[in-house]
């Protein structure tokens, strides 16, 4: 296994696309940072990942809503580990509303989360990569990152700024050993995306059949939903020297979303 012995830290880890990536990492025989706001579940989580896997799997609670913790994340990674190697920006919200009354206090945690977090943590594994002369930064945006669609302007607003990011500092680095891309899925079923069902229910007028089938997967061709799988390969493969080329790109994986 190509990727064994370094470490990965995933930013929104402890469900969904996170978890799904954190596991595909674990297989490949990285070390682990699992990140996630603190619940009960997160020590089962964290030991059910090590046992099934046999690596090494921290927990860390850090707030990505609050630039000092991000930051804080990646010192206390290095100091467990001796190296972030791979960094996934993950870590991600909606709000959907209208942007007459989208809320203010909505818009600011989006950019925070979305846009400031990986942004921050990406600035903070920097020197080490450059240092090692290896590093694999990874951003899981969306199809919005590409496209756009009504009533989210908050959100395709933050993933456009973390694709724009990544294209500038694949350059900054491009002669250090260090990639950095996106990921951008279509919808997938995720925490993230049931909880705006209710929302996009309200500001459409729909019902959640009519939100699964006309708003939701009528984007995609397939008409079906991405799975978790699906996206963690494809962060898996980025992390390989088969992608040691691939910088400072998107890599759509959205059932021919963004094709038509």
């Amino acid at each position: 296994m190509a990727l064994k012995n370094r470490t990965a830290v995933i930013t929104g880890s402890t469900s969904g696309i996170g978890l799904g990536i954190a596991k595909a990492f674990a297989a490949e025989g990285c070390s682990i940072v699992l990140n996630g706001l603190p619940t009960p579940d997160c020590e089962a989580i964290r030991a059910g990942l090590a046992a099934e896997f046999g690596v090494k799997a921290l927990f860390d609670p850090a707030d990505m809503a609050k630039t000092a913790e991000v930051r804080g994340l990646i010192k206390r990674a290095e100091a467990a580990f001796g190296a972030v190697d791979i960094l996934v920006n993950n870590a991600g919200i909606q709000h959907v509303a209208p942007i007459e009354d989208f809320p203010e206090d909505k818009l600011d945690l989006i950019m925070r989360i979305n846009f400031y977090a990986g942004y921050h943590a990406t600035a903070a594994v920097i020197a080490g990569m450059k240092a090692r002369k290896w590093g694999r930064i990874i951003n899981i945006t969306s199809a919005h990152s590409l496209v756009a669609s009504p009533f989210k302007s908050a959100y395709v607003a933050s993933k456009h700024a973390v694709a724009g990011m990544a294209k500038t500092v694949a350059l900054e680095v491009a002669t250090d050993g260090i990639t950095i891309n996106c990921i951008a899925p279509g919808y997938v079923w995720t925490p993230l995306v049931e909880k705006q069902i209710p929302d996009t229910m309200a500001a459409r007028g729909m019902t959640m059949d009519q939100v699964i089938n006309e708003v939701l997967l009528k984007a995609q061709p397939t008409k079906r939903f991405v799975s978790i799988e699906e996206v963690a390969a494809t962060a898996v493969f980025l992390a390989s020297d088969a992608a040691a080329s691939v910088t400072g790109t998107t890599l759509s994986v959205d059932g021919g979303w963004t094709a038509a």
